[in-house]
């Protein structure tokens, strides 16, 4: 079965961009080459988007494999696949990582297990369901990725096949 996706680096040294490219062909199989670009939100830094089709896990994968990188912003996405959900993981230095399911429509999908949590710590003042429940939706990583997103608007998308 084939997934696909999109490995979305936001912001990275350039030193790191072979490391990065590495780690991604080490997670698809399949030697890894970014167009780079600079990253006006973050003046000295560079910005790549891959697209890929691999194996189901392989958004899972380059977030394990990167997610110590602490000068690195990333987000990597999963479509959903018959008996899978959508996948989003997304990176910073500051919050580390986020992963949600992604349903048909876009939305992010909560588990009743996380929901259920949530409530309970919230009941017992050891947080408030407003902060959880944006945790729970990815609410601080959208806040502090969105300009590193616009600031990649209209760059370059290439495409990439894993090995299977």
């Amino acid at each position: 079965m084939t997934a696909r996706g999109v490995f979305y680096v936001h912001s990275a040294p350039p030193a790191l961009s072979p490391h990065i490219e590495w780690a991604a062909a080490g997670v698809l199989g399949v030697p890894v080459s970014l167009e780079w670009a600079d990253q006006a939100a973050a003046p000295g830094t560079l910005r790549a988007e891959l697209h890929w089709e691999g194996r189901p896990g392989t958004a899972a994968g380059i977030t394990s494999a990167l997610r110590n990188w602490k000068l690195v912003r990333f987000e990597a996405t999963e479509d959903p696949t018959p008996g899978t959900d959508g996948l989003r993981f997304s990176f910073t230095p500051s919050l580390g990582v986020f992963s949600g399911v992604i349903g048909a429509n876009g939305d992010i999908l909560v588990p009743e297990d996380r929901l259920r949590s949530v409530m309970a710590n919230a009941a017992v003042g050891k947080t408030t369901l407003e902060h959880e429940l944006d945790r729970l939706l990815g609410t601080p990583w959208d806040n502090e990725l969105e300009p590193f997103r616009r600031a990649g608007d209209g760059a370059p998308v290439r495409w990439l096949h894993a090995a299977v």
